[in-house]
């Protein structure tokens, strides 16, 4: 034992705190492909004193922290930097207040996205942020990354249910931003500051969230498309009709197929491009709408549309788009999930250059996302361990990132920067942008001692 863990040990037990090379490993990545280092130990804190305590230990003796939840994130925000400490937040796991009156849930960071859903759930409310990884991942993580999720188009990401956070800042101060009043504009809307700064300027502690009535009603469609072209074009159309629909994910052929090996739930195996659908809210305007997008989808060269007849078909569709990142995975040793958004007018454009950079470094590319959002998830399935592989990989996706700026949109959506992108965010957000971020980290964190080497350098 270092005498780093020592010291760990001695404000936690030695129960808390890991050392050992085996459990490290554990913690040495994140869901993000080939990026991998060992930390110094992990501390496995409960409570905001204890996560203070630690923090104020680590300033005065200039000792990098990097936070971590679940472990799912996919821009290597929380790898290990070498001799750090691991702060792991999933034992701060308390559900602190439902308050139905307010329409509220406060929680602590380690409380997994999917227990906050199923709680609004059963207060017959609705926590709208529904990430990929909902299952596992924790809603400290989520704001941190400032996580999307399937219903964005509609709904927004974690940011827009965001009414409070309790932070821990670099010399171990706790703060709280942020109530439970709708309205609020007295100073600097601080808790914005740190949402989506992916542990780099604070560390989250407890979150305090906006819950929304649930939806009387919702209906579920799926279009087929011959052409990639076609459902782009859908989704515009949609757009431009003013439905906004709660879901609208793209499929194209390579993610349906897997999905299909994977789920096996239908998917037809001959299409070019699937779009699932869906609408909710009052029930006479859910028919209306999902009437409408059916309409839409076939006038726009959808060779069929289906309506989900149950409840159960609906859940079974979604299950199978939250599928395509693991039904991918099964592919190949190797899965980089990456993430690029466009404005929805340059879609098509974006999902034709993808189609043509993958023919052009000659790698295999699977892509499926948020399009009516405009967020794509163009998916390597490679090999790390074939360098010539991979360094086609790299060339294929700085091509889509720049492709992706150029048609002005954005590197990331909704997996942060992390230390996957940060070679590209100064192209991306520009110069004044990127040094009014460095001046801001400066300040807060002068010792850098949050998460350094995360967003830049």
């Amino acid at each position: 034992m270092d005498k780093i863990a020592a010291n760990l040990v001695r404000m936690l037990g030695a129960e808390r705190v890991l050392w050992e090379r085996e459990h490290l490993a554990t913690y040495g990545f994140d869901g993000t492909a080939a990026l991998h280092a060992d930390a110094a130990c992990v501390a496995l804190p409960k409570t905001t004193t204890e996560v203070s305590d630690i923090v104020r230990y680590a300033a005065q003796n200039k000792i990098p922290i990097v936070t971590r939840g679940s472990g799912t994130g996919l821009s290597g925000g929380s790898v290990p930097v070498p001799g750090c400490i691991v702060l792991c937040l999933v034992q701060m796991n308390q559900v602190l207040e439902l308050d139905p009156k307010n329409l509220t849930i406060q929680v602590e960071s380690g409380v997994v996205t999917q227990k906050v859903a199923e709680l609004a759930d059963a207060a017959g409310l609705l926590y709208p942020p529904d990430p990929g990884s909902m299952k596992i991942s924790t809603i400290g993580g989520n704001v941190a990354e400032n996580s999307g999720g399937l219903r964005g188009l509609k709904y927004g990401v974690s940011r827009d249910y965001v009414m409070g956070l309790e932070v821990v800042l670099a010399n171990g101060e706790a703060a709280f931003f942020g109530n439970k009043c709708v309205k609020d504009v007295a100073g600097y809307s601080m808790k914005d500051v740190f949402i989506g700064s992916e542990g780099t300027l604070g560390i989250i502690t407890k979150v305090l969230l906006r819950l929304v009535p649930k939806p009387r009603a919702k209906k579920t469609l799926l279009a087929t498309f011959s052409q990639l072209d076609a459902a782009a074009e859908t989704v515009s159309a949609i757009i431009a009709a003013k439905v906004i629909p709660c879901t609208l994910e793209f499929l194209d052929r390579i993610t349906v197929k897997c999905v299909e090996d994977y789920a096996h739930v239908g998917l037809p195996l001959d299409a070019e491009a699937i779009l699932l659908m869906e609408t909710d809210g009052h029930p006479v305007v859910v028919e209306e709408e999902a009437q409408q997008m059916a309409e839409i989808a076939r006038n726009h060269g959808a060779t069929a549309v289906q309506l989900a007849q149950s409840a159960a078909e609906a859940a079974q569709l979604a299950t199978a788009r939250r599928a395509a990142f693991s039904a991918l995975a099964r592919m190949s040793p190797t899965t980089i999930l990456e993430d690029a958004t466009v404005p929805r007018s340059e879609l098509a454009n974006m999902i034709r250059f993808i189609q043509q950079t993958a023919a052009k470094y000659e790698v295999t590319v699977g892509t499926f996302g948020h399009m009516g959002d405009g967020n794509l998830h163009p998916t390597f399935l490679t090999n790390e361990k074939n360098a010539a592989e991979m360094t086609r990989v790299e060339k294929a996706m700085e091509e889509i990132f720049n492709q992706a700026v150029r048609l002005g949109g954005t590197i990331t959506g909704e997996h942060g920067v992390g230390l996957a992108k940060k070679a590209f965010l100064r192209k991306a957000i520009g110069d004044a942008s990127l040094g009014l971020m460095r001046q801001l980290k400066r300040t807060l964190d002068p010792n850098n001692i949050l998460n350094p080497g995360k967003i830049f350098d």
